[in-house]
């Protein structure tokens, strides 16, 4: 903006951006507040509680570095700590496919350790912990986006990158899936 005598008026931007920076919340205010939430999101869609916690401090590592750059008029604190979570486990699951494709090509085929059974949380009984552990990975993503931390249909979309439809589509899928899995167990 140009003041009257022709130089620019620097006050009003300044204005502005200190208006926008006290309205956003400390960066250990919301670390704390949804430290479990990125946890559990992380537990479900890695089937794997020591390596959602390793992605959980590499989540919040992002989000620190970042923090300067987020706008919580665009988004959520929750949904933009989900987006990165999601982005540090597809990460991870990358260069961990790569790992075993060089393993694979390079090393003499050994006999591999079976992997532990994946666990999803406490409280969880045996037969629901199964039924988790088959749907595949995709599922399980929306099914802790929406169920275990109850975001709604838009939101989770947005974290998913897919459309709203598709996503309600994949949970509905993934709660029949579910419930059939239990049901059947639970007979047998």
């Amino acid at each position: 903006m140009k003041t009257r005598s022709g130089g620019c008026d620097l006050a009003r931007p300044r204005r502005r951006i200190e208006t926008v920076n006290a309205e956003q919340p400390s960066f250990a205010a919301i670390a704390e507040t949804h430290l479990d939430d990125v946890l559990a999101y992380l537990v479900y869609l890695t089937a794997d509680h020591t390596l959602a916690e390793d992605l959980t401090v590499e989540t919040f590592e992002r989000a620190l570095r970042r923090w300067g750059r987020f706008d919580p008029r665009r988004g959520g604190a929750r949904t933009w700590l989900c987006q990165l979570a999601r982005s540090a486990a597809l990460d991870h699951f990358r260069s961990e496919a790569r790992r075993l494709r060089r393993e694979d090509r390079y090393a003499v085929r050994e006999l591999r350790e079976v992997p532990p059974p994946p666990s999803f949380g406490e409280g969880l009984s045996p037969e629901l912990e199964h039924a988790l552990a088959e749907l595949s990975r995709a599922e399980r993503e929306v099914v802790a986006l929406r169920v275990v931390l109850g975001l709604d249909g838009e939101t989770a979309a947005r974290v998913l990158g897919i459309s709203p439809s598709a996503c309600s589509t994949r949970l509905s899928r993934a709660l029949q899936k579910l419930q059939g899995m239990v049901s059947a167990d639970a007979v047998a």
